[in-house]
């Protein structure tokens, strides 16, 4: 297991400019057609997102009062609630608004026919299932990561790759008020 800190990750700039983003893991590595890529995306004002051809993604509110994300005729979503995944295509050119100012999401997308990915808020043991890739991401509370039994706290976890024998061991909660995000990212197929 691959261990992050969300606040030692390098920040780059959107070219719109209306945020940032950390990149968790991008696989395979240094490929722009990645198969998969986790990162936690800070968005600082109002205005288009990106459109991502071929990419589904899975946005889910970290901090702050939310952002309504809308397309004309499609949706219009109001992400408000911390922990909350929503699953778009990527196709869409989407418009973001902030109603309560800048927010911070985990932001994870997946090449349509490569990987499929399920977000989900978790409160238990999360075993990883063999062939698939998965990150957790620690919402609340203490979590311990893995054979090396890494204390993680929020805004910290871990990731695994699908290529890898699946992680020894387990991510389990150590306290009671744990909540994580689960990205549990498997081959299309």
């Amino acid at each position: 297991m691959h261990h992050f800190d969300v606040e030692t990750l390098a920040a780059g700039r959107w070219l719109n400019g209306g945020g940032t983003t950390r990149q968790i893991a991008s696989r395979p590595v240094g490929e722009e057609e990645f198969a998969w890529r986790a990162s936690v995306a800070d968005i600082d004002r109002e205005g288009p997102f990106s459109a991502f051809p071929g990419i589904d993604r899975t946005l889910t509110l970290l901090a702050g009062d939310g952002v309504r994300l809308s397309c004309p005729g499609v949706f219009d979503r109001l992400l408000q609630r911390t922990g909350e995944p929503f699953t778009f295509s990527g196709d869409l050119g989407l418009a973001a608004e902030l109603p309560g100012g800048g927010c911070r999401v985990l932001n994870i997308m997946v090449r349509r026919g490569r990987a499929t990915a399920r977000v989900e808020q978790v409160t238990g043991r999360v075993v990883p299932p063999a062939g698939h890739a998965g990150v957790l991401h620690v919402l609340a509370g203490r979590w311990q990561a893995g054979p090396d039994g890494r204390v993680l706290t929020p805004g910290q976890g871990v990731w695994w790759d699908e290529d890898t024998p699946a992680p020894a061991g387990a991510v389990v909660p150590l306290s009671p008020d744990a909540s994580a995000l689960w990205a549990d990212i498997a081959p299309a197929g």
